[in-house]
């Protein structure tokens, strides 16, 4: 269901307000072909009307020579600004930069952000905001666990599926995301509720078990056939399985990289508001899936590139896995039990 200007507008003023938008500051609001048009107006319309200053740089679509054509989650890293000095530029001399078109995972985005520019991304339409509106409490609870996850050294995870999956940790940093952007050089994405970090380079062993009802991205289709993946040094070495495997070995394999079957970042959704079952009710064309990435308890596998944490893998394949009931300890410290957070200060009471 549609919301109103109004409220959309309202939503907007909210999230801008907690990511410290003030009187006087430079918002740019970065736009693409594909940028939702509502978006776009009510950001403007709301950092204007917190007497901010703002303009659109609207960029042009680049045509990818990959496998896949030229859907955007299917070339991750690749962006239309890449090489167009103007763009980084004008973006990192801005104090927020609202990101409608996706910089996520691209060498540009941590240019702009190592400038101290905040940058908030928002690719989903406006009733997936409304519903995953973010607040205080979210960041309380992810930089919580975000304290805790850059402190461990091996995540374990398990599954009643079968998964048992042994990672390293510690050579990368932590991505914390809680809705909004409120700190320099602080990038974050609306919706979300998420904490991750990337496995230490080689590490990894074990197995996973995406199960039923667990999702596939950028597909963003609900896994019907358990699929096995075998893991060792860091990467994938067998998936096994029905329809989905062949799926995902197929589409992977396209690529021709070696490197997209390593394991990228990987965490747990802390999002009480978000759904399991949104993505089934979405037009795919229209939603990147956030949602079904963040919601509360699920533990996000992934796959392809580190190279935004600082890693050498920059391939243009990246798969996220959000799978429910897992269980996740961080050293020896159970953080999620069978899909419920547990970890103090972490955990929403009810849940």
């Amino acid at each position: 269901m549609a919301i109103s200007d109004e409220a959309h507008l309202r939503d907007w003023k909210h999230v801008l307000t907690l990511s410290k938008l003030q009187p006087g500051e430079n918002v740019v609001v970065l736009t693409g072909e594909k940028s939702n048009a509502t978006n776009l107006e009510n950001s403007m319309r709301a950092v204007l009307g917190l007497g901010a200053q703002v303009c659109r740089l609207d960029v042009p679509p680049v045509f990818p020579e990959g496998p896949h054509g030229a859907e955007r989650a299917a070339n991750v890293g690749l962006t239309p600004i890449a090489g167009n000095r103007n763009a980084i530029e004008l973006l990192k001399r801005a104090d927020l930069v609202i990101d409608l078109m996706g910089l996520l995972h691209s060498p540009e985005q941590v240019e702009i952000l190592a400038a101290k520019t905040r940058m908030l991304m928002v690719l989903e339409p406006p009733e997936v905001l409304a519903r995953n509106l973010p607040c205080e409490d979210d960041k309380r609870r992810v930089m919580a666990a975000d304290r805790r996850l850059r402190q461990a050294r091996k995540m374990t995870v398990t599954s009643p599926g079968g998964t048992n999956l042994s990672v390293g940790l510690g050579q990368f940093g932590t991505l914390p995301e809680y809705g909004f952007a409120d700190e320099p050089g602080h990038w974050d994405h609306w919706p979300s509720g998420f904490t991750s970090t990337w496995p230490s380079e080689g590490s990894g062993e074990g197995t996973v078990v995406i199960d039923r009802g667990d999702l596939l991205f950028p597909f963003k289709m609900y896994v019907q056939q358990p699929v096995r993946m075998e893991i060792r040094e860091g990467r994938i070495v067998s998936v096994e399985g029905g329809f989905e495997a062949t799926f995902l070995k197929r589409y992977i394999d396209a690529y021709q990289d070696p490197r997209a079957w390593a394991i990228s970042h990987i965490g747990y959704g802390m999002q009480p508001k978000s759904r399991w079952t949104a993505q089934a009710m979405m037009d795919k064309a229209f939603s990147l899936g956030m949602e079904a990435r963040s919601f509360y308890g699920n533990f996000l596998f992934s796959t392809g590139p580190n190279a935004e944490a600082g890693g050498s893998n920059d391939c243009r394949c990246h798969i996220d896995i959000p799978m429910a009931g897992c269980s996740v300890w961080l050293d020896d410290e159970l953080m999620v039990q069978d899909g419920r957070l547990i970890a103090e200060g972490q955990r929403v009471e009810g849940l």
